[in-house]
């Protein structure tokens, strides 16, 4: 196939997006408007012989201070064949054009899985005193093309760091965590939660804790629950402006992008969570909880609301998003993975983000300057 890449319109790349069976939310069109402080592009891959688009990518261009040189990021993308034996004829192209638009640094994530681990696989990990990481335990699943990919990048010049650490030393996670719903039932999905998430969802219906979907008006009490989440795990939270920025960005491209769900009991919200849809994909994006009323399990609840309502639109998939590959009791990101796996689900593993210095030493003092920060 010989191709042609140029710049595209929102609305081609949308429609483009529309005919997949899903793509990652940060691929859409309107995460450009997410991502408000960066500069945006839409790119399209056409087929010179159809003049069909087959491929397209959402490219975030951030300036350096005082230069006009730019850090060129394609989060969880391109959007394109990557199993293509002539991949190198869809990323040069893209790499001059980012170069002409004054891009020293080229990164991007190719959505390519390269191992998965079932929950039995984990928690015999788990088990295992010898075993401190994700990695150390066989994988129940392996892509042989994802290797292949990933050897292609690197003859072709792309870089990666030694290792992506704990799974966050990308800007994406590497190792996320999903439940599969294609050809399942929902009582099959149920059934392969472990005995805990089982006895906590029923210990939830008993109490009375009630699931309900919020909207834009009650992202302020959204706010409220992440905010003691961030003392309690003490990260920095996101303003409240931002997540109202999302919600108007996502659900005005399309109204089911983007969904508010919160676990009440008595009356008052203890847990809540965001949800992301495009396609089959169904995310659980960002969460949060009170120190109160714990003990009535209004997480577990919430997520099987999810969940099922995940199912009933037809998803494919219910991806937790980041996990670290920890096994390690004392880790203190031990819990994601140990809360995740309880929904019988399975880890997976991406081939990570890649670079391209395009200005070797303008990419090498960014290199410097992320690491100290």
């Amino acid at each position: 196939m010989s191709l042609t890449l140029r710049t595209i319109s929102r609305e081609q790349h949308l429609a483009y997006i529309q005919t997949l069976p899903s793509a990652s939310h940060c691929q859409v069109p309107a995460w450009a408007d997410v991502k408000s402080e960066w500069r945006s592009e839409n790119l399209g891959w056409f087929d010179d012989r159809t003049g069909q688009l087959v491929g397209a990518g959402l490219v975030l261009y951030r300036q350096l201070p005082k230069l006009k040189r730019y850090l060129a990021y394609l989060p969880e993308g391109p959007v394109i064949n990557w199993y293509a034996p002539n991949l190198d004829e869809w990323l040069q192209p893209m790499l001059a054009h980012l170069k002409q638009q004054g891009a020293f640094s080229v990164k991007m994530g190719p959505p390519v899985v390269i191992r998965r681990w079932d929950a039995p696989a984990i928690k015999a990990g788990i088990q295992n005193p010898d075993v401190k990481r994700l990695r150390d335990v066989e994988a129940t699943f392996i892509e042989p093309r994802a290797f292949e990919v990933s050897d292609r990048l690197r003859r072709m010049g792309w870089q990666q760091g030694e290792d992506g650490g704990a799974g966050f030393g990308d800007v994406q996670p590497r190792f996320v965590f999903q439940v599969p719903l294609a050809n399942r039932s929902l009582d099959e999905v149920q059934k392969g939660f472990n005995q805990l998430w089982r006895r906590n969802i029923k210990k939830a219906e008993k109490a009375g804790v009630e699931v309900v979907q919020g909207g834009y008006q009650d992202l302020a009490e959204w706010q409220r629950l992440y905010e003691i989440t961030a003392i309690r795990d003490k990260f920095r939270p996101r303003p409240l402006g931002y997540f109202q920025q999302m919600w108007q960005a996502l659900n005005s491209e399309d109204p089911n992008r983007m969904r508010l769900y919160f676990a009440r009991h008595n009356g008052v919200n203890l847990s809540a969570a965001t949800m992301l849809v495009v396609g089959g994909h169904v995310w659980y994006s960002y969460g949060a909880s009170d120190n109160i009323g714990r003990e009535v399990r209004p997480s577990n609840a919430m997520q099987w609301r999810m969940l099922r309502d995940a199912y009933a639109m037809g998803a494919t998939v219910y991806d937790l998003r980041g996990i670290s590959d920890s096994l390690d009791e004392t880790d203190h990101l031990f819990g994601l993975i140990q809360f995740k796996v309880g929904t019988g689900g399975e880890a997976a593993e991406y081939i990570g983000e890649w670079d391209f210095p395009l200005n070797k030493l303008l990419h090498k003092a960014l290199d410097i300057y992320m690491s100290r920060r």
